[in-house]
């Protein structure tokens, strides 16, 4: 199951810093192993980032989904809002989880 958690638009003048002119969303999502719920066990949580880009005449999506990443929901949420905090994008969310996976209980 997929649950929204936020989302943000990157700062336009990061964008201009890239040249991109046109603007950027980001979403962040919670994933909970649906398996884990209905046996009632403790749930497993994972991530799921989307980037939206608005092109003109055109919408183009990309997403990085990364599940079981830890059986603590407030770890987990922490980490979204780093991710959210730092604008993370889907081709950067595994560099960012592998750089931060000491804070957060693998399993």
């Amino acid at each position: 199951m997929r649950v929204f958690f936020n989302s943000t638009f990157m700062e336009q003048e990061v964008l201009k810093d890239a040249g991109i002119c046109h603007p950027i969303k980001l979403e962040y999502y919670k994933i909970i192993n649906e398996d884990d719920v209905i046996k009632q066990e403790k749930a497993k949580f994972g991530i799921k980032v989307v980037k939206t880009e608005y092109i003109e005449n055109n919408i183009k999506t990309e997403d990085k989904k990364i599940q079981y990443i830890s059986n603590d929901e407030k770890r987990i949420e922490e980490f979204l809002n780093l991710l959210k905090e730092n604008e993370v994008t889907p081709i950067a969310v595994e560099d960012v989880l592998s750089d931060f996976s000491k804070k957060i209980i693998l399993i």
